[in-house]
């Protein structure tokens, strides 16, 4: 009986580390903060270089800002980061994408759009900060 408990234990422990080390990783400041200035402090970025390397696909006008779908892609060699960010939302910080050993830096998601707003990308490469924004108009309001 002991074995058996002993062998749950050490199961248990085992499935919960990922847990702990994604919960690690997960900057909570950075994503509850409601200002974009205190979100871009919380991720340390210091200067934001604009970068036409970036490519945002997402609608113009968002029929329903509950549901807006973006694809980022960057284009800048060495992209260890992707961060999504819409300005009039109540939290700004949508995603903090983490890429490493050489994964694509792209990515598909749906968000939600308080209101008409820049939809503002940042790019981390070493210490460097690359941006780009695309305003997006919605119709019909989605968080609350």
């Amino acid at each position: 009986m002991q074995r058996r408990s002993f062998l749950l234990g050490i199961l248990t422990l085992v499935a919960l580390a990922p847990i702990k080390v994604l919960a690690a990783l997960w900057n909570r400041p950075a994503f509850e903060a409601v200002k974009i200035e205190d979100v871009t402090q919380h991720l340390n970025v210091s200067e934001e270089i604009p970068s036409s390397d970036i490519l945002i696909v997402a609608p113009e006008r968002a029929e329903n800002g509950a549901v807006v779908q973006v694809e980022v892609r960057s284009n800048i060699n060495g992209t260890e980061a992707i961060a999504i960010l819409v300005e009039n939302n109540p939290t700004p910080l949508i995603a903090n994408f983490m890429f490493s050993h050489g994964a694509e830096p792209f990515v598909v998601t749906r968000i939600k759009m308080a209101e008409t707003s820049d939809l503002k990308v940042v790019v981390k490469v070493g210490n460097q900060y690359f941006t780009h924004a695309k305003n997006i108009t919605v119709l019909e309001n989605g968080c609350g």
